[in-house]
């Protein structure tokens, strides 16, 4: 299984990084929108108890993040084109697992992701962030946003697995677009005066995969919001995977 995994792994980033058009935006649209914002809502970092007085380090960890949901797409519109074309059948028709399946095609999204992630961590150095916790912590920040990349590329996965389709799996996008938005991304969670919209952001995974980036970078050794961060990445992966896997032999029934 090892090596199948191998294979269709080296093959999904070969096919990724082949396609500039495929990595390069994902690679640029965060660190803009980290330019953006951390100039436009500087302002923020006056309001009392907000963490940090650098927005840019406030803001970093979301880079991570955004980084991570383009590897959603990228993962299921692969899978999706192998659907496609045909080339999902024919590997039906092979001794390849489908769990091999499954997890080595999320190769290039994991791949694109840990190049992102030492991108951001890069730039955000280059223009002076501090890293509270040290180079500890920064390998612990690349180590979270590789999970992070790939629990959002296994629902990619499922997305392609689902709809059959790359119009299909662009089509959730923005859905997913929109679930990073109503976190704790610009603002604590304590900060934030909208009820409804403090209540949403409490109750949304993404939240605390952003603050446990953010712990490491901002606040230190935070032991609970690291828990958190790992614990729905890990969780958001095994369920995904669950529920590709399912779709996968569903598929597979139908051909």
């Amino acid at each position: 299984m090892t090596q199948q995994v191998w294979l269709i792994a080296q093959r999904s980033v070969v096919r990724t990084f082949r396609q500039p058009g495929t990595w390069i935006p994902p690679l640029t649209f965060p660190l803009m929108l980290m330019a953006v914002n951390s100039n436009g809502l500087r302002a923020a970092t006056h309001l009392p108890g907000f963490p940090t007085d650098s927005f840019l380090a406030f803001f970093l960890p979301f880079s991570f993040l955004q980084g991570a949901l383009f590897a959603s797409g990228i993962a299921g519109v692969d899978l999706a084109r192998d659907i496609d074309t045909g080339f999902l059948n024919r590997l039906a028709l092979t001794p390849v697992r489908g769990s091999a399946l499954l997890i080595g095609q999320i190769g290039g999204a994991v791949g694109l992701g840990a190049l992102q992630a030492c991108v951001y961590l890069s730039v955000g150095l280059i223009f002076g962030v501090h890293i509270d916790t040290g180079v500890a912590g920064a390998f612990l920040i690349l180590l979270l946003a590789v999970l992070i990349a790939t629990g959002w590329g296994t629902l990619g996965l499922w997305l392609a697995l689902r709809t059959g389709s790359g119009e299909g799996v662009q089509s959730q996008f923005p859905l997913l677009f929109f679930a990073t938005f109503i976190s704790s991304m610009n603002l604590p969670r304590n900060l934030i005066e909208v009820t409804w919209f403090r209540d949403v952001a409490t109750i949304n995974p993404v939240s605390y995969m952003i603050e446990g980036l953010r712990s490491l970078v901002i606040s230190g050794w935070d032991a609970q919001a690291l828990l958190l961060g790992f614990g729905f990445s890990l969780a958001l992966i095994a369920v995904s995977l669950g529920l590709a896997g399912r779709q996968l032999k569903v598929r597979m029934a139908r051909t």
